[in-house]
């Protein structure tokens, strides 16, 4: 039986003296107990306010949902301490208090056992590195240490829907690692449910088997990410700085698109491997450096649209 159930959604929103603007609209899918589903879209496509509907903040317009078996609106204290909520942009931890602090609230808040509170608490520090930022205010974290408490504070209560907005959003690229380490762990371990929202292409290839892709408020794509780039064509591009300038660099799999001074980019197939196309470049040239950039959610959705 499905955890997350979507019939028919509709969002619709009104400013007076503006045309109504549907935000969701007949969005229909499922989410099965234990599954990492990305869902992506371009900027305004929906995304945002489907979660807000998903927890109970927003009342949809029209159509149903159900997770974990009850209607979020209408049963919003009863679902809270059945899921955890992470948006990139915004915090849930205590601005001006000790990170410490914000959890044991936390505890207080959900009335979670006290013995299963230290007990995740103590996990979760370990996991995400917190040890040494447990008694520094909020507001002098990072952001990407402030990310992993928020993190920690939305699993705290053993929730089992973890719904996570842009959370790699602004993270250098060890807060991205460590982030997504520890997701792939918590799903592994424990059956959380991942609901993950984001722009950044390698979050989803890093954690997610199924992708749903909403455009305009409907979905437009809902399967793996390589059957995505499949159908759209899409492809990566392998940045590779030479020591010295020399000819368009020639590989199996790839083909050059530019060229600057001792700098090529060579496009490849988004759905198939860099590996091989990386070993074949430095088994044959001297190279100073190299880097892998993975298509624009924007790019890939055209490009659907196009075929």
């Amino acid at each position: 039986m499905a955890l997350i159930e979507v019939a028919g959604l509709t969002r619709t929103f009104k400013v007076r003296g503006r045309p109504p603007v549907e935000a969701v609209k007949d969005l229909t899918f499922a989410v099965d107990p234990g599954e990492m589903v990305g869902y992506i879209g371009p900027n305004g496509a929906g995304k945002s306010t489907t979660i807000k509907m998903l927890t109970g903040i927003l009342v949809p317009t029209s159509g149903s949902i159900r997770v974990a078996g009850v209607d979020p609106s209408r049963r919003r204290t009863q679902l809270a301490r059945r899921i955890g909520v992470v948006f990139g942009q915004r915090t849930t931890l205590w601005w001006d208090l000790p990170l410490r602090d914000s959890f044991e609230l936390l505890q207080k808040i959900y009335r979670t056992d006290p013995a299963r509170h230290r007990a995740n608490l103590a996990e979760f520090v370990e996991l995400l590195g917190l040890g040494d930022l447990l008694l520094t205010p909020v507001r002098q974290l990072s952001l990407g240490q402030r990310m992993r408490g928020d993190i920690a504070a939305a699993l705290l209560h053993d929730p089992e829907i973890l719904y996570l907005d842009e959370p790699t959003i602004g993270l250098d690229v060890v807060s991205k690692g460590r982030l997504r380490d520890f997701l792939r762990t918590l799903n592994a371990e424990r059956g959380t449910t991942l609901l993950l929202t984001t722009h950044d292409l390698q979050d989803i290839e890093a954690l997610c088997r199924r992708v749903l892709v909403i455009d305009h408020g409907t979905t437009v794509y809902d399967g793996t990410l390589a059957g995505l780039h499949r159908q759209g064509g899409s492809t990566r591009t392998l940045v590779v700085d030479l020591v010295d300038e020399g000819p368009a660099i020639e590989v199996p799999g790839a083909t050059v698109r530019r060229v600057e001074g001792p700098r090529q980019w060579l496009s490849f197939p988004a759905d198939a491997s860099a590996a091989p196309v990386v070993s074949a470049v430095v088994g044959a040239y001297d190279v100073a450096d190299l880097s892998v950039q993975e298509p624009d959610i924007e790019d890939v959705i055209r490009e659907l649209y196009l075929r």
